[in-house]
């Protein structure tokens, strides 16, 4: 997992060429003139889902992990609780959805809080919980870049 601020993210763009598209997305697209939903940026490669939700509390989720994508989750509005813990060998209680792409799991995890302008990157070794709300629910607005694994 990566966390830390847009204005930091030339740090990561070697980690992928697609990783490196999508922080140059996220810098470069005003946001509040798209629609809710799915946007591609280069085909099912790259792509980007605009989220707007309130926060829920922690036991209303499970964790999630994905196989062919990892998550940049960056925060346009609001602020919410990311619970993350490694992916070790966990059963999942919902199998995994390769139409989907995810596996849903019960487990303990670690919380950080995620704000405007800060992102996370989550990889398919990262079980995630995002969207936990802080002390009360609030609504957040949220791009989730789809990463292709290649």
């Amino acid at each position: 997992m990566i966390f830390d601020k847009i204005e930091n993210s030339a740090i990561y763009e070697k980690v992928s060429p697609l990783l490196k598209k999508a922080f140059e997305y996220l810098k470069q697209t005003d946001f509040s003139k798209m629609e809710l939903g799915k946007h591609l940026v280069e085909g099912d490669d790259l792509f980007a889902v605009l989220q707007e939700y309130d926060t829920k509390n922690d036991t209303d989720a499970k964790l999630e992990a994905h196989r062919e994508y990892m998550d940049v989750q960056y925060i346009i509005s609001g602020e919410e609780l990311i619970g993350v813990c490694p992916l070790i060998n966990q059963t999942p209680c919902k199998e995994y959805n390769a139409e989907n792409d995810y596996a849903l799991y019960d487990d303990t995890c670690s919380f950080f809080k995620i704000t405007s302008k800060q992102f996370a990157v989550l990889f398919p070794q990262d079980l995630h919980k995002p969207g936990m709300k802080v002390d009360k629910s609030s609504k957040v607005k949220k791009v989730v870049m789809k990463v292709k694994i290649l």
